[in-house]
């Protein structure tokens, strides 16, 4: 993935040997959750805003070099393994390294990542999302695949939400057409679906005749 245009420039490495008030200072400024920090140009880690407020302001960041985090990305580096590393460290700021000299190229920040992921089809396409389950050795993408465009849907996305007692749940994003059809077929396959749909005429069938078993108890 391409985030050139993401990379914001505003904000430098910080220098290792800068005073921590300084540092408090530009937070006081600022709505980051970290601050990037280098030597000689060279990245070092980030100094998050909770740590450095707990340091004394007359001493330079150097004396607290083991509080820094390590983390980046590169700059060719997937969404969603950009996301993953926002999360991991909470942060709403990640530098951006280039991928063979390691140079700090800038920083992205939460908000403008998100915005992307919000525009991408999986999010922003009207649809509908199936949640089905099956035995983590007997379930496949490809044959998930199959079970909806074979029944005229259209996937968006698809991901893992939960893995647990050698079941997997898989949630899927697909166009509304066929719906009725694939959910039906997913039966047949063995999955069991997790999500409740109006257009799922089986619920439909299983109420129907519940009714009119308890209206036959009834006689």
């Amino acid at each position: 993935m391409d985030i050139s245009e993401n990379i914001l420039n505003d904000i430098g490495l910080q220098p290792i040997n800068e005073k921590v008030g300084v540092l408090k200072k530009m937070f006081n400024e600022l709505t980051h959750s970290h601050l990037p920090v280098g030597k000689n140009g060279r990245y070092l880690g980030c100094i998050s805003e909770n740590d450095l407020r707990c340091f004394d302001d007359d001493k330079t960041l150097e004396e607290y070099q083991y509080a820094l985090s390590p983390f980046y990305v590169r700059d060719r580096d997937a969404l969603l393994d950009i996301i993953k590393v926002f999360s991991t460290n909470n942060a709403n700021l990640l530098p951006v390294l280039s991928a063979g000299e390691n140079r700090y190229l800038g920083y992205l920040e939460l908000i403008d990542i998100m915005g992307i992921l919000n525009n991408s089809p999986f999010v922003s396409e009207e649809g509908n999302i199936i949640t089905v389950e099956k035995g983590i050795r007997d379930y496949s993408f490809s044959e998930i695949s199959q079970i909806i465009e074979s029944n005229d849907g259209r996937i968006y996305g698809a991901y893992i939400n939960r893995i647990s007692n050698d079941m997997v749940q898989v949630s899927i994003k697909m166009s509304r057409s066929g719906m009725n059809e694939i959910l039906q077929t997913f039966r047949r396959y063995g999955y069991k679906i997790l999500s409740k749909h109006q257009e799922d005429r089986f619920l439909q069938n299983l109420k129907e005749r519940s009714d009119y078993l308890t209206k036959y108890l009834n006689i």
